[in-house]
């Protein structure tokens, strides 16, 4: 836990959005008092009443300093607004939900959120500011967060991971944002000890190879995206790596008839089952597909997309369902 509050300190110092409630403000103040006293201690000697007297008035600045640090730590925001939909679900994860007065069009979970036609992928500022907000939590853009930032909102940004830590360290600065850093850490930890259990508890995927289709056109992603990431946590191979080699593609190839059926992974997985209708009936019916191994042995695994895209408390929802998928591959015939 105690490492949870160190990373969250560090990023608050880094992140300028948080810097009023960042806790540098008070180390500068001690590392000022202590060269303060420093110099004291070389100067000529004082009398016990005068180093008495002079203990009275460093007592007396350092508490008019805590009393302007109170006074400069934001207030809890009571008006959020939300333009991401992972960041939707971590706020609403860390309890602050009741304080969310809209979200864009995709924030569409939990149920109950207030779903409105803001977008996140083109943000505009005056439908932003028409909800009158405290909080905007968004991915980053940097002319709508000075904007909002010039309106006296605060910004907190939700981005695309590239690794676990990155997820983590995401929720605890929402979870700085909005006033609920113990409900942040305890949802870290929660969310720790399941991935653990599960990636634990799996059986060994090493040796067994999938093929993870973002949509029906065959668009997949490599090992060095955070999807990606997250399968290696079990240690499949991605049959999807060779086709982006050098990196051309970031991660996200597109891939072929041909080339899936001659690499025949071993599990497919869909994260195209709400976007483009698929399942593991249309995925036989493709031209070739049906000799693939993982058709004919039961092993293509239908996903919730929003799951697979978002990195919220859901994203244990997604290792769940490979760990099941890998158990049901390696279960013997």
């Amino acid at each position: 836990m105690m490492k949870l509050r160190s990373t969250l300190i560090s990023l608050l110092a880094v992140l300028a959005l948080f810097a009023a409630a960042c806790g540098d403000d008070d180390n500068d103040t001690a590392t000022e008092a202590e060269s303060t006293s420093a110099s004291q201690s070389t100067s000529a000697p004082t009398d016990d009443a005068d180093h008495d007297h002079k203990a009275d008035e460093d007592h007396d600045h350092e508490s008019e300093d805590a009393m302007a640090d109170d006074d400069a730590a934001p207030a809890r925001p009571e008006r959020i607004v939300s333009i991401d939909p992972s960041g939707t679900e971590i706020i609403y994860a860390i309890g602050a939900g009741d304080r969310v007065v809209a979200v864009d069009d995709y924030s569409y979970f939990p149920e109950g959120t207030p779903v409105t036609d803001l977008s996140g992928w083109q943000p505009n500022l005056e439908a932003i500011l028409a909800f009158e907000p405290d909080l905007v939590v968004m991915g980053s853009n940097s002319d709508i967060e000075a904007s909002l930032e010039a309106a006296g909102v605060a910004v907190a940004l939700s981005n695309a991971p590239m690794s676990f830590d990155d997820v983590y360290s995401q929720i605890e600065i929402v979870g700085a944002a909005t006033g609920n850093i113990g409900e942040a850490a305890e949802l870290v930890l929660e969310m720790q000890t399941e991935i653990d259990e599960l990636t634990a508890n799996a059986p060994d995927g090493s040796g067994l190879s999938y093929f993870h289709e973002l949509d029906n056109t065959l668009y997949s992603v490599t090992s060095s995206t955070f999807i990606g990431a997250v399968y290696a946590l079990f240690g499949l191979e991605n049959a999807a790596d060779p086709a982006d080699a050098d990196g051309a593609a970031f991660g996200y190839p597109q891939l072929s008839d041909e080339y899936i059926v001659d690499a025949d992974p071993d599990i497919i997985f869909l994260a195209d089952t709400i976007c483009c209708g698929q399942s593991a009936e249309t995925v036989a019916e493709r031209a070739g597909w049906d000799q693939l191994s993982a058709v004919q042995n039961g092993t293509v695994i239908e996903l919730n997309d929003d799951i697979v895209s978002r990195w919220g408390p859901r994203l244990v929802d997604f290792i769940e369902a490979i760990a099941l998928a890998i158990e049901s591959a390696t279960v013997p015939a």
